[in-house]
């Protein structure tokens, strides 16, 4: 849509997009090419071409990549499989006063953030700065698959009818499941649990990185938090599954912290148990 827009729009040169180092935005060549990890590419080269890379938190590397091919900037409000990278306050905000005074697209990829994830129904709500485009997916369908792209009227005029579909598009069944998301995180104090959940889980984290120096940082929004290690992160989720609690290790040194918006106190108690036995036992 950024491209089929700005060529409208625009101009017919205007089709490079910039996103983020350590960003995660999919598996198909387009999306995997936007992703800005070298891992996730080997062996699908040729990658397709326009896209470009800035690092993440870092105003003055997109303003200086802006240039007359550019027609958006994606990035994630809070990067997930890059470490649960969370940017500055005035990061996002930035970015849309950059791409207004530059007159590019600003792309947000809501996937593993939106649906309540951060304590707010979209990450980007924290920050005060709407995008024009945002994608969706994951908790949207509440274990059904389906994923969204959501637009502004404005942009939306870049699709006519035909222009672009898929074979799933539209699927009843999901979109049924989709709307039943939103009224039960809106309508069953789903995101005010987040918010008192995730707070009182950062508290326990918090306790644990004052007290084990091989804990480097806690950092997270709502029910999404990252637990950076000195190393031997891998180690550490395998331990703490073997104990009955399942945690991602993104590398080898982050701990990443996901459960069901629904968690209580007692399994929060819990992981923070376990947590701490295992971080005992690898103090080196």
């Amino acid at each position: 849509l950024a491209r089929k827009y700005a060529k409208l729009h625009l101009g017919p040169e205007r089709y490079e997009i910039i996103t983020m180092e350590n960003s995660f935005h999919g598996r198909t060549l387009a999306t995997l090419t936007a992703t800005a990890q070298e891992k996730f590419h080997k062996g699908f080269e040729p990658l397709v071409p326009g896209f470009r890379y800035c690092p993440f938190n870092d105003l003055e590397a997109v303003a200086r990549a802006i240039g007359p091919r550019t027609c958006a900037v994606m990035v994630e409000p809070i990067q997930g499989e890059g470490g649960v990278n969370v940017p500055s306050e005035d990061y996002l905000r930035g970015l849309r006063e950059l791409c207004d005074e530059k007159g590019v697209l600003l792309i947000y990829d809501e996937v593993q953030t939106g649906m309540g994830r951060t304590g707010r129904l979209f990450a980007y709500e924290h920050y005060g700065a709407p995008p024009d485009i945002m994608t969706l997916a994951k908790a949207l369908g509440g274990g059904i698959p389906i994923g969204a792209m959501v637009t502004t009227d404005k942009v939306a005029q870049g699709f006519s009818a035909g222009d672009h579909a898929s074979t799933f598009g539209g699927n009843p069944l999901a979109a049924r499941a989709a709307c039943t998301v939103f009224d039960v995180l809106l309508g069953e104090g789903v995101l005010e649990n987040c918010q008192r959940m995730g707070e009182y889980l950062m508290e326990g984290l918090e306790v644990l990185k004052d007290k084990y120096p091989s804990v480097v940082d806690v950092r997270g929004k709502g029910l999404l938090v990252g637990m950076e290690l000195r190393g031997r992160a891998k180690e550490v989720a395998l331990s703490c599954l073997k104990r009955g609690v399942l945690i991602n290790n993104i590398g080898d040194r982050v701990l990443r912290f996901a459960p069901p918006l629904i968690v209580g106190k007692g399994e929060i108690d819990r992981l923070c148990e376990v947590l701490e036995e295992v971080l005992s036992q690898n103090k080196g």
